[in-house]
This record gives structure tokens, C-alpha cells and sequence, in this order.
């Protein structure tokens, strides 16, 4: 079979198309014919070599995010049938069955990002009906997730994203869209919410954001941090306010989690979010699709930014 591979960890130009060994599928297992691949952040950073020569799961390959055609079954597996269409991330127990109305490319740009911002949003933010919610780098994967998530739970969203994508994000429920490079969401935030602030924050960024979004936070608010696009790792902390107003602080990452970690989120996303696929309260976002061949060039792309949505990988099959 083809798969994407490299020798070495470096720029992008790193990875190759090649054939590869066909799986065995083990009693446990799903062997999935691969229609789309999402790209993620993390598959940049394992080929980059930071996590090492650590794996995602039980493979070498690169890529952690599918959506195809069940092909065969282990002999344990007895909910799920050759034939089935799957998405999910890279084990049996985080595949979940694809909505009817979806297609192959929508369904690769769904797992990563709504799990991650199912668990940020919801499960560790607490969004419901009537909280107010800010959302940063809501024109990203997992940004754009997080506020459709907020809007369709019948929160106040509030998000940041570069100028371009404003009217983009204001589709996806918003009600106002903060410009990161001309804007300081802080004073925005406090006039849109009467001095108030919001009751969830799920950011992407960290360093300097950290501080302002302390002080945007309502008393006892919750600001889930999900990565450190911002590039520093260390960062001021207005400690007074965070105890004054009894403020929660919450970091989280699928990467270094457990298995069964992982895959209780992805329980918590099918019993929650699923539904609203169904029914068309969620969609996914497909932003740039490349053939397989040019997973370097989808790299490229993700590390430029600037995109709306998920850049997902066709497999011609």
C-alpha cells in the first residue's frame, strides 16, 4: 500500500510517497481503505522531530486522523462490519461511524479538531447555553470547531482571527471577530460584555495572551490552554486576580494523553457532538485538499497559516 513516509526528521521536503508492508488487522483492530487524511499540527512536529521517535499509537507511519471504508474486522470486533465507513484518529477505539450525509473529505477535517474542541469547549470549559465564550485562532481547525460548538450549545461567542477571515468566522456563529494583528480582544471583550468578561477562554497561542486573558475572564471563569502557537512557554501570571476571582487555569493536549485518556474523549465527543452532525447544527470545514503525493505541500501550507479550515489529504483509491 502507499503511505507517507521519512527517513530523517526535517523541513517538508523531507517526506516521500512509498509503498509500505499491508496490516494484519489483530483481533482488536479495523483495517480501514484510507479515502482522506486530515493534517494536524502534531504531524508537523513529529516530522520536525520533536516528539522524538515517539509514535502516535502503534505505528511508525506519519499521520494520525482518517476517514475510509472498513475492509476487514479482528475477530473481536463485533460492532462494526467490511463495508462500514469509519473516521477517526489512529486506533479501534477513537473510529466512530461517518454521518450519512457526509463525504470522505468532510469527515477527515472532523475528528481531531471537534474532539479537541469538544474536550477544551465543553467537557474542561464548561460552555452551556448563556455562557460567554472566547474563542482564539478561530479561523484554525480547531478554533473554527470551538466556535461552531459554542454557537450550536447556545453560548455569547466571541473569537479572534486575522481580518481576512472575519466574515468567515462571523458565519460560523460569532457575534464579534477580533483582528490579532490591529485589535486587543481584551478591551473588546469588556465592552461586548458590560465590564463583565466571559466564562470560558479556549486559546492556542499563550506568551503574552496568558495575562489579557486572565483579565478577560468573568469570576470564576475557566481558560483552557491548548497549545503555544504564540512560541513562548513561559509567561506572566496576575496571580492576585486569579485568586480574587477564584479563575481556573486548565491545560490540555491529546498528544501526551493516555489511551484510555483519548479514548474517553472521543466517548464524550460521539454522545455530544455526534448528534449535531446529524442533524446539521455542525459541519466540518475542508479548507485546502492535496493528493497524497503532495502531503509536503499541505505541510508547507499549514506552516504558512492564514487558511480557513482543515487542509485534508485525497487518497485515490
Amino acid at each position: 500500500m502507499k503511505a507517507v513516509t521519512f527517513d530523517d526528521f526535517g523541513a517538508a521536503d523531507v517526506l516521500r510517497l512509498a509503498d509500505v508492508p499491508m496490516p494484519e488487522p489483530r483481533p482488536g483492530d479495523l483495517l480501514v481503505k484510507v479515502h482522506a487524511a486530515g493534517v494536524n499540527r502534531a504531524d508537523l512536529l513529529q516530522r520536525q522531530g520533536y516528539y522524538g521517535r515517539q509514535s502516535y499509537g502503534e505505528s511508525d507511519l506519519l499521520g494520525l486522523e482518517v476517514a475510509g471504508e472498513v475492509v476487514a474486522v479482528g475477530s473481536d470486533v463485533t460492532d462494526i462490519r467490511p463495508g462500514e465507513r469509519v473516521m477517526g484518529i489512529v486506533d479501534r477505539a477513537m473510529a466512530v461511524r461517518i454521518p450519512e450525509h457526509l463525504d470522505y473529505l468532510g469527515a477527515a477535517a472532523v475528528m481531531e479538531s471537534f474532539v479537541t474542541a469538544w474536550e477544551a469547549a465543553v467537557h474542561l470549559g464548561g460552555t452551556a447555553c448563556g455562557t460567554a465564550v472566547l474563542v482564539h485562532a478561530a479561523a484554525g481547525g480547531v478554533g473554527s470547531a470551538g466556535v461552531q460548538i459554542a454557537h450550536a450549545l447556545g453560548a455569547r461567542v466571541f473569537a479572534t482571527a486575522n481580518a481576512e477571515r472575519r466574515a468567515e468566522v462571523l458565519a460560523l456563529g460569532a457575534e464579534a471577530v477580533f483582528d490579532y494583528r490591529s485589535e486587543d480582544f481584551e478591551p473588546g471583550v469588556r465592552d461586548a460584555t458590560g465590564g463583565r468578561g466571559v466564562d470560558v477562554i479556549v486559546d492556542f497561542v499563550g506568551g503574552d495572551y496568558l495575562a489579557r486573558n486572565l483579565r478577560s475572564l468573568a469570576p470564576g471563569g475557566r481558560l483552557v490552554q491548548v497549545g503555544l502557537l504564540g512560541g513562548q512557554d513561559s509567561a506572566s501570571i496576575p496571580l492576585a486576580l486569579l485568586l480574587h476571582n477564584h479563575l481556573r487555569l486548565i491545560g490540555t493536549v491529546m498528544k501526551s494523553r493516555t489511551v484510555d485518556e483519548k479514548r474517553a474523549m472521543v466517548r464524550r465527543f460521539a454522545e455530544g457532538a455526534l448528534p449535531m452532525f446529524a442533524d446539521g447544527r455542525l459541519k466540518p470545514l475542508v479548507g485546502k485538499v492535496f493528493p497524497l503525493a503532495q502531503a509536503a505541500e499541505a505541510h508547507c501550507a499549514m506552516e504558512v497559516g492564514g487558511g480557513f479550515g482543515k487542509i485534508v489529504l485525497k487518497v485515490d483509491v
